[in-house]
């Protein structure tokens, strides 16, 4: 499974291991990133989360509908391996 940042309705943006089943979108070892710590965007975290800036919730597994997805965003997983 691909390490993917998650960006659904309603402003949740979520970070994980990622897979589609059917017509959902389902990201385990989930954390919802509550606060970026960005200076140039989403984009920044793609290597990984900033050191004391990036806040990070433990979600578990999340499902959502795929036409629930705004956007996805392909991260390095050696980067985010220690943060999930």
């Amino acid at each position: 499974m691909e390490t993917r940042i998650v960006v659904l309705q309603r402003g949740w943006v979520v970070v994980g291991h990622f897979e589609e089943v059917g017509d959902e979108v389902v990201v385990t070892q989930a954390q919802v990133i509550r606060r970026w710590g960005t200076t140039k965007g989403l984009g920044e975290l793609v290597d990984g989360p900033i050191k004391n800036k990036t806040i990070l919730d433990a979600a578990g597994e999340v499902r959502a509908n795929k036409l629930a997805v705004v956007m996805t965003v392909k991260c390095n997983e050696e980067a985010w391996s220690k943060a999930l």
